[in-house]
């Protein structure tokens, strides 16, 4: 055990390590450089002074800080919910397969979301696309738990082929919404479908990061429970979980998570899969490390995909949520296809 617990903090050092070094980077690269010097001491300068900063005027200092560390703290918060998310629901379906979009958060938040761009009601008032994205994916929630709960019971096998059918319509209806829409509405609806991390207001990312990382740390009191669900609920049972009340729990927080996570930041797939996925086979199943390593390797996934999406085609900019599913889609073909690791539990 001693062996384990100092291959488990030297996996955390080298992630931690990973996830500033991108964080630096992303600071500092984009339509814009800023040398890592500068960088650094706008840092410092601003972290020593805090509210009677000084250099505010400068174009450096405002790229900085209006707009790259707004967005880096998205990426941050958004990367590891996602992957949070993805660990509690593959550790509860016991499927590696299985992601926070799977039963129908998306799907939800964009139907509602599709509907406030198409009335014209996100122009008069910018808030309500995360507030509409948020109801939408806690409505799909709530169906989807309804449609799926019997008798005081959660059936794992009924609740995923329940989420599946509501992201199955919620596509059909996002078609639908998008077939009558207008030029301009049609292109607002697919651009937040795509995935980003524009957002740059901090009085609506610092809440969002409160509210993400008290779930996040949440999760972490539910390590032993999704060690023991990951056996079985039978054998979970056994060990004293009350399997009905932690699935509900979980199944709650999980998609509290990615409804979260999606009103901010739109559709940003492969997250939740892969980064889950990949931490399991290359350092543990253990969901006591499996689930802090997965929130700071989604985080630095997240952060240095939107360093790509911001640079490849500077000064134009791509959605992070295709740079997500074309390096997310290669890792994984490439981890399956060299069959050094196998789906573990």
């Amino acid at each position: 055990m001693p062996g384990k617990i100092s291959r488990w903090i030297s996996w955390l050092m080298i992630l931690v390590a990973l996830l500033i070094g991108v964080s630096l980077l992303s600071l500092a690269v984009g339509a814009v450089r800023i040398p890592a010097k500068e960088t650094l001491s706008l840092l410092v300068k601003r972290i020593l002074f805090w509210q009677n900063y000084p250099f505010e005027n400068t174009s450096a200092s405002i790229i900085l800080f209006k707009i790259r560390l707004p967005r880096l703290i998205l990426g941050i918060v958004v990367g590891a919910a996602l992957s949070s998310s993805g660990v509690i629901f593959q550790g509860m379906f016991r499927n590696p397969l299985v992601e926070p979009y799977t039963l129908g958060v998306s799907g939800g938040a964009a139907v509602a979301v599709c509907i406030m761009i198409i009335t014209g009601l996100s122009k008069t008032f910018s808030q309500l696309i995360p507030l509409s994205g948020f109801l939408g994916a806690i409505g799909a929630t709530i169906l989807v738990y309804f449609i799926a709960s019997s008798g005081g019971r959660l059936a794992i096998p009924t609740l995923l082929l329940t989420g599946v059918i509501v992201s199955f319509f919620s596509s059909s209806l996002i078609m639908l919404l998008m077939s009558i829409s207008g030029l301009e509405e049609l292109h607002g609806i697919t651009f937040w479908i795509m995935g980003n991390l524009q957002e740059t207001n901090l009085s609506l990312i610092l809440p969002v990061s409160f509210i993400l990382l008290g779930g996040i740390f949440t999760s972490f009191l539910f390590a032993r429970d999704l060690n023991a669900l990951s056996l079985g609920e039978e054998e979970a049972q056994h060990l004293g979980i009350e399997v009905e009340r932690t699935k509900k729990i979980l199944f709650v927080l999980a998609s509290l998570l990615a409804g979260v996570a999606v009103s901010v930041s739109g559709v940003i797939g492969f997250v939740g899969l892969m980064i889950p996925h990949f931490i399991r086979n290359v350092i543990d199943v253990d969901h006591r490390i499996l689930l802090p390593a997965s929130v700071i390797a989604g985080s630095t996934f997240l952060v240095g995909a939107d360093i790509v999406a911001r640079t490849i085609l500077s000064p134009r900019e791509l959605p992070v949520g295709i740079i997500t599913g074309i390096i997310g889609g290669i890792i994984f073909i490439y981890i399956i296809r060299k069959r050094k690791v196998e789906f573990r539990w």
